[in-house]
């Protein structure tokens, strides 16, 4: 996997923190999952270019990824290729931080998504 160890932005961190709360999902890779899904949905190019992981939350690919680590893989590439970059493993792990980024702001930002209900119905709505 290109990126061995993911790390979060402390803005991220302090996001899914209170997510943890409001929704009741306890693990951060589960609500990190739900945040790459949302923003790779969005077919729009993330405006935020340079992400500082600079918090203390950090997870292994196969945490993050879990049994689905060649799918979400696959996604990732495929998004690449969609916004014009060379699936390399650069480029990949630089995929994956700044949509892990974006979804988690779009998590934090809709209150419908502050519950499973709301998380359920975001991606039945996509």
């Amino acid at each position: 996997m290109p990126h061995d160890n993911i790390r979060l932005a402390t803005p991220s961190k302090d996001r899914l923190g209170r997510l943890k709360r409001t929704t009741g999902i306890a693990q951060w890779n589960v609500l990190c999952r739900w945040a790459l899904s949302l923003s790779l949905a969005d077919p729009s190019t993330p405006l935020v270019k340079d992400i500082v992981t600079d918090s203390n939350v950090e997870m292994t690919w196969k945490t993050f990824a879990g049994p689905h680590g060649d799918l979400y893989l696959a996604l990732l590439k495929q998004r690449c290729v969609a916004d014009g970059l060379d699936p390399t493993d650069e480029n990949v792990s630089k995929t994956l931080t700044i949509h892990l980024a974006r979804g988690i702001g779009y998590l934090g930002a809709h209150k419908e998504m502050t519950t499973i209900a709301g998380l359920i119905g975001s991606v039945t709505k996509v």
